[in-house]
């Protein structure tokens, strides 16, 4: 599989440093759709907390991808739902934190998640 980043740099605005505008796969044998996973532990509750329950939501990602053969390596489009938008800087260094120098495609929204407890909810595609 090939990852090529897609960053253009004329008639756009310029890219953060910490994601890419597009990232075309090429060669890639499977797809994997992880719905929104919230900071919840093994037991359903949700972590005390924006940091837990960011450390909780990419240790269940881990989990998921790793059930599929995959790691954080072959996430390739990543979409956060933040119940607040002060949330923003916390969710991504966790997010540049999980994936280390790999940039992908990455939106944030502002929306009312399902429960008050739950702070963030990230989905996430991811290739191989």
């Amino acid at each position: 599989m090939q990852l090529i980043p897609r960053n253009p740099t004329q008639g756009i605005y310029p890219a953060s440093d910490d994601y890419v505008h597009a990232m075309e796969v090429r060669g890639a044998g499977r797809l994997l759709f992880v719905a929104g996973t919230m900071g919840l532990d093994p037991g359903g509750a949700a972590g005390q907390g924006l940091d837990t329950q960011l450390r909780l939501i990419w240790a269940n990602i881990r989990t998921i991808l790793q059930s599929a053969g995959m790691t954080t390596d072959n996430i390739v489009r990543l979409t956060s739902y933040l119940r607040d938008g002060a949330y923003a800087e916390a969710n991504a260094a966790a997010r540049v934190a999980a994936l280390g120098t790999r940039r992908v495609p990455t939106t944030a929204i502002i929306a009312e998640t399902l429960s008050p407890d739950w702070l963030v909810e990230i989905e996430v595609i991811a290739a191989g």
